[in-house]
């Protein structure tokens, strides 16, 4: 929160209490206040805050006051106690006015609001928060407030709340269509690390990601993603494919785990193409590891000729079986295979029919378009997946990458 909405706040309503005194028709000032409250005035002016405050006090001390007057000098206390920093006295001050029905709801909620700051420039952030629900409570929502609230929080360290509120905030903006602030979304990502939160970190950085997308932010997200211990062992080689696609894969060990994955996975032209971009790369087929490399590739081609011989076999106990998880595995590898419509088709098959995670299944259909070059709907079909398991935040990394290419390195 820049420091010159601060000060213009506090500016403001000072100068509302000064210059506009509520008043009704038979309200008046008796001498001696209002000389006391001149001086006041006359010295606030002069930035003499000391001797502002004692013309306060002494008008405050006469004797027989009307209610006016009492109103009145409560204003120029709140004045005085505003420019002077002065915390406590400003708040009881406000306090004071905020409960005289002399004063309108607007001015109320601009007095609730100046209190709010106050405590926040004076880092007095538990106050600060109070001060701030009370004012939101009062006047609805008001997004520099809720910024200021979720560093209200962030300041004491009071993590969960300042993911709760950020997270309120950005929905909202992101709704409107609007982007979210990037320090709300740095204290959203620095409260999840915080608290060793893995999916709310790597949430956060998608966010950063998507709204700012800047290399340090994909590194970041790219880390977390591969330190997440609740991302599911069906999405390692998910996790390893969008590393590899925004050129954050550089060791032979990792081409090795993504093909023996991919076997595993019953996929082994998807495997037998990530090893070759390995090897085009140059960083297959160099050193001691040469020859081993050497022999899985000969083995995963060996599965892939077996594959194509059984593909069709494949299809007919898939489509027979109680669930759509086996199709959608037969569907993968006939778009591997070149045949992308027939099985696109079978793919959106499996996930009618129902499969063990619908959002894993939605986010490899979308990797599939993409792998047959239909980018409209690989985008459809990535944004469809939801959840909390790291399937959503991998789609919103291809979507990403598809939209707005950045590299890691």
């Amino acid at each position: 929160m820049a420091s010159r909405f601060l000060r213009t706040l506090l500016c403001a309503t000072t100068a509302w209490i000064v210059m506009q005194p509520v008043a009704h028709a038979a309200d008046e000032l008796g001498q001696q206040v209002g000389t006391e409250l001149e001086a006041a005035q006359s010295a606030l002016a002069a930035h003499n805050y000391a001797k502002a405050m004692d013309a306060v006090n002494a008008a405050d001390a006469v004797k027989g006051k009307t209610d006016y007057e009492d109103y009145t000098i409560a204003q120029m206390r709140a004045a005085v106690a505003t420019q002077a920093g002065n915390l406590s006295a400003a708040t009881a001050a406000y306090d004071k006015l905020i409960a005289s029905p002399r004063t309108p709801q607007a001015m109320k909620n601009q007095m609730l609001k100046s209190e709010a700051t106050m405590a926040y420039t004076a880092k007095d952030y538990p106050k600060a928060v109070a001060n701030i629900q009370r004012y939101l409570k009062t006047s609805g929502s008001d997004p520099q407030m809720e910024t200021l609230l979720a560093q209200s929080y962030y300041l004491q360290k009071d993590y969960p709340n300042t993911i709760k509120v950020v997270k309120q905030q950005a929905g909202a903006a992101i709704k409107a269509g609007k982007t979210p602030t990037e320090s709300e979304l740095q204290m959203l990502a620095a409260s999840a690390t915080a608290l060793k939160d893995s999916a709310a970190t790597t949430h956060a950085y998608v966010l950063l990601a998507t709204y700012y997308p800047k290399k340090e932010y994909w590194a970041l997200l790219l880390h977390e993603l591969v330190v997440n211990t609740k991302i599911p062992a069906s999405l390692q080689l998910d996790v390893y494919r969008i590393r590899l696609a925004v050129g954050d894969v550089s060791q032979a060990r990792d081409f090795m785990d993504m093909t023996e994955i991919a076997v595993q996975q019953n996929t082994p032209q998807l495997a037998l193409d990530l090893m070759n971009q390995g090897y085009q790369s140059g960083i297959l087929g160099q050193g001691a590891e040469a020859p081993r490399q050497a022999r899985l590739k000969a083995m995963v081609e060996k599965a892939v000729a077996s594959k194509k011989a059984s593909i069709a076999a494949d299809e007919q106990a898939a489509a027979s079986a109680s669930n759509g998880d086996d199709l959608l595995t037969v569907g993968y590898n006939y778009v591997t295979f070149g045949q992308a419509d027939k099985g696109l088709q079978l793919m959106q098959q499996a996930i009618s029919k129902g499969v063990s995670d619908v959002n894993i299944a939605r986010l490899h259909l979308g990797l599939a378009e993409l792998y047959a070059g239909h980018k409209d709907q690989a985008l459809a079909a990535l944004r469809s997946v939801e959840g909390d398991t790291g399937a959503h935040d991998i789609a919103q990394l291809w979507i990403l990458h598809v939209m707005q290419p950045v590299s890691a390195k």
